[in-house]
């Protein structure tokens, strides 16, 4: 595991935090639930990957 993929993460959280107060300040609630609820899938899809290599890994290492 990469410390990049840490600072990906912490980046989208930090751009989807600001983005959903903006909107939320500006009366746009629901806006701002899609901001986050899409965040939280783009954090999601990079841990996928990152999970499935780590299968990847056990199965090899185990030879299932």
């Amino acid at each position: 595991m990469d410390i990049s993929l840490i600072i990906k993460i912490a980046g989208i959280g930090i751009l989807v935090a600001v983005a959903s107060q903006i909107l939320s300040k500006s009366g746009r609630d629901e806006q701002a639930m899609f901001v986050t609820i899409a965040g939280i899938l783009v954090a999601l899809m990079l841990l996928v990957t990152q999970i499935r290599d780590l299968f990847d890994l056990i199965t090899s290492v185990f030879g299932m």
